[in-house]
């Protein structure tokens, strides 16, 4: 979870079980064997999911749960994350942190030994992916990690991701993108995946990546066919990455990770569907998986096949497909399977397809974010500006408290991480025969910053402006500036935009204007060094004034109201009151107009925004191939556009009316164009072919019912309250594109579209096709719902 997390290098997680699903909790003894975790004396089959319960709110967790038991979860995942309930440093060490969060878990009876859901922990994070660079000391180190953890008496197995070296009895597990080839470091430890990443992070200036369902599904299923028996998704919810918790540094405030659930709470389909389906043909085949080792043999060049066989006659097989371009037709127990490239077929009676990884049978959605008119729309422009009101943040100093030092001083250890802020203040005097003002001439203002990003201001006036990237955080500006005879003030704004969170020495890598600071002249060549001079800082907790006077909390009579509202100016505190959208729907504020700042809702900060960060216009893909092992550069989208312009507003810190927004623009925007919009799902799309296995639900290893039954299209509205409004596109024959840009091709059915019409004003509907052998070549059929609509109660 190094991506973008915002927790200490030491982690402390637990692996939860819902309630819901876990009969098994009621005071039953956790171990583990060779084959997997053993509950009650009985070893399990586990498919997890994380949920990290801070970057979502309370309201949301019944629901987010319940999404993912109806997905197919055994098991929810979280971290307890160190920083957010220890935000001071110092207060308290490692081991007394660790011991004061298994105390309460146990003072709430929440170990599974107590008769609570919680089966598994975990101490530290991929630390054995940076150990080699602490040398002798990293063995001392995790020796030390294990025993601490394993003292605590919890009654349930530790484990480490991504160390290789974890101490008896400790679990080492697999963290990628891929880990069926992943051996633990015992044999006596079950093959356990503690991190299937569903997607990637983003950052402010990249493109946003995304993974393909199809080979989400092919990497779990690969890795239940060669023994493993527990796997998690990070994501399953990814969630907001709210206030400064957002890590990196340049880590989106959204923490979306293309997971199965939205960072809104929707599902995304058809991620969520087609891994519930995986999940399900996974449970079919448990009662073998568990009993058996698995058996392995070679059908050809990248084909294979697992078997696992019970001595009571049971029998599971997995297919598969390894190669990354061409599909196969193999053998296998006398019979013939047709295998898609990088796909994975599963028989759980090792005779019939249950599920094949590239073959989705789950409905496909397009959600939008939809404007929601403000009651200010109706009436005249000038009125809706009168609804702003602003206060000017000062530059420079503005502190009584603040303190002068020789030299350059680190951000972080300055601020304390206390604010993303720090202002570097400097006057000089120059006369009037001086080289830098004589004859009006031009002179060069050089700074170098470990980052993030970094504004400078001479006289009081905005001058030039840096920023780093993920990838490279440092910043180097050159801004051409005038002085003029006397007192001039040098006043630059450092950002910080998330703190570095992985790596080896993290800790070490500061942040703020190290320097040098140089004044150029053009004229003569001539360099002034300014960096050992006497700077003024800000106290350390207050990085602005406005956060000295409380601004964020929108309560202050220093809010200034006139007709004429400050543009694009940098420095300004924003602030304005709005009714809540109407409805249910997720909400989200659309920050375009505006540079970069943060913003605030009733109080409570929706994170940093930064709209004007665009990702480069090359490297993204109208669509993605599945096939061939994935890695972030390989599917990306929003290139051209700003990695991220809509931030999520949870429901939950709404009132009906008499919100306040409050906004706090560091580079300069119109906060009049800024809108609120909800997150609909519009549109519902399904797809099946004649080589489609039935639905899961439909499954049976009887070869005439599942002839009868044959390839199902289902689709239903995503709410119990929504119907079928209306048809947008219908093809049985050879049609080609994508949910909201299908096209027919060269063989279609002139009576597929008012057959299906026949579904408008339902919420759901099914369609089956027992016959595709009628048509005169291979065929599929595509059904594309748009503008799904509410209906009031």
């Amino acid at each position: 979870m190094r991506r973008g997390a915002v927790a200490t290098v030491v982690l402390f997680g637990f692996f939860l079980l819902s309630a819901l699903t876990t009969p098994f909790c009621f005071g039953a003894n956790v171990t583990y064997d060779h084959r997997g975790l053993v509950i009650g004396g009985r070893r399990r089959v586990l498919i997890s999911g994380s949920i990290h319960y801070m970057r979502s709110t309370p309201q949301m967790w019944p629901d987010l749960i319940q999404k993912s038991k109806d997905g197919g979860l055994d098991v929810i995942q979280t971290f307890v994350f160190w920083n957010l309930h220890e935000p001071v440093r110092g207060q308290a060490e490692m081991k007394r942190f660790t011991a004061k969060i298994v105390d309460m878990m146990k003072q709430e009876n929440l170990y599974a030994s107590q008769g609570g859901p919680i089966i598994l922990s975990q101490i530290e994070n991929e630390y054995g992916n940076v150990e080699s660079a602490y040398g002798e000391s990293a063995k001392t180190y995790i020796n030390w990690a294990a025993s601490m953890a394993t003292s605590l008496d919890t009654g349930v197995p530790w484990v480490m991701c991504q160390q290789s070296d974890a101490p008896n009895p400790i679990i080492n597990t697999c963290n990628g993108f891929y880990c069926d080839q992943f051996t633990p470091n015992s044999d006596n430890k079950p093959r356990m995946w503690t991190e299937n990443w569903s997607g990637w992070f983003s950052s402010f200036g990249d493109p946003v990546s995304y993974r393909p369902v199809e080979d989400i599904a092919f990497s779990a299923a690969r890795f239940y066919q060669l023994g493993g028996t527990f796997q998690n998704y990070y994501m399953y919810q990814g969630g907001t990455n709210f206030g400064r918790t957002s890590g990196g540094p340049f880590i989106t405030t959204s923490y979306d990770y293309d997971a199965p659930i939205d960072e809104y709470g929707l599902l995304r389909q058809p991620k969520w569907g087609h891994l519930k389906d995986v999940h399900k043909a996974i449970k079919l085949c448990e009662e073998a998986l568990v009993a058996s080792d698995p058996k392995t043999t070679s059908l050809g060049s990248n084909l294979e096949a697992t078997v696992y066989k019970t001595e009571s006659g049971l029998c599971v097989a997995f297919v598969a497909n390894v190669d990354t371009q061409t599909d196969a037709t193999v053998n296998f127990n006398d019979k013939s399977y047709h295998l898609p490239a990088w796909s994975v077929s599963i028989l759980p009676d090792c005779k019939n397809v249950v599920l094949n990884t590239a073959k989705i049978n789950s409905v496909a959605t397009i959600s939008k974010f939809v404007r929601q008119p403000s009651k200010d729309d109706a009436t005249a422009t000038d009125a809706y500006l009168s609804g702003w009101s602003w206060i000017n943040e000062p530059v420079g100093i503005s502190s009584n408290s603040a303190f002068t030092k020789l030299g350059l001083l680190e951000q972080i250890n300055t601020t304390a991480d206390q604010s993303d802020y720090l202002w570097y203040s400097l006057s000089i005097e120059t006369k009037g025969d001086h080289p830098f003002v004589k004859d009006g001439s031009q002179t060069t203002l050089h700074v170098d910053s470990l980052g993030h990003a970094l504004y400078a201001f001479i006289n009081g006036e905005l001058t030039g402006s840096g920023k780093g990237r993920n990838s490279n955080p440092n910043v180097s500006i050159e801004v051409p500036i005038s002085l003029t005879p006397g007192k001039n003030k040098i006043d630059l704004l450092s950002l910080t935009v998330g703190l570095q969170n992985y790596g080896a020495y993290y800790d070490k890598k500061g942040a703020g204007i190290t320097g040098p600071v140089q004044l150029k002249s053009s004229q003569n060549g001539s360099i002034i060094d300014l960096s050992l001079e006497q700077w003024t800082y800000q106290v350390i907790d207050i990085g602005l004034r406005g956060d000295e006077l409380g601004l964020s909390s929108g309560i202050s009579s220093l809010w200034v109201s006139q007709p004429t509202l400050p543009k694009n100016q940098p420095l300004i505190w924003y602030k304005k009151s709005f009714d809540a959208p109407i409805g249910g729907s997720p909400v989200a504020l659309d920050f375009k107009g505006m540079g970069k700042g943060q913003a605030w809702i009733n109080g409570q900060s929706i994170g940093r925004y930064w709209p004007t960060y665009t990702a480069p216009i090359g490297g993204c893909t109208n669509s993605c191939n599945y096939r061939g092992s994935f890695s972030p550069s390989k599917c990306m989208r929003n290139c051209g556009k700003p990695t991220q312009q809509f931030y999520h507003v949870p429901r939950s810190w709404l009132k009906p009316s008499a919100n306040v927004l409050v906004l706090f623009e560091e580079m300069g925007g119109d906060p009049t164009q800024i809108s609120f919009l909800t997150r609909e799902t519009k549109n519902i799309c399904a797809h099946i072919s004649e080589i489609h296995p039935i639905p899961l639900d439909m499954w049976t290893s009887d070869e005439e019912t599942r002839k009868r039954a044959g390839p199902t299209m289902s689709l239903s509205c995503p709410f119990p309250n929504q119907v079928i409004s209306g048809i947008k596109f219908a093809s049985f024959g050879t049609p080609h594109g994508t949910c909201g840009s299908f096209g027919h091709g060269e063989c279609s059915s002139e009576k597929a579209l008012s057959i299906v019409q026949k579904a408008k004003g339902q919420g759901f509907t099914s369609l089956v096709r027992r016959n595709f052998r009628a048509w005169p070549a291979l065929v599929s059929s595509l059904l594309e719902i748009i503008e799904v609509i509410e209906l009031e109660a």
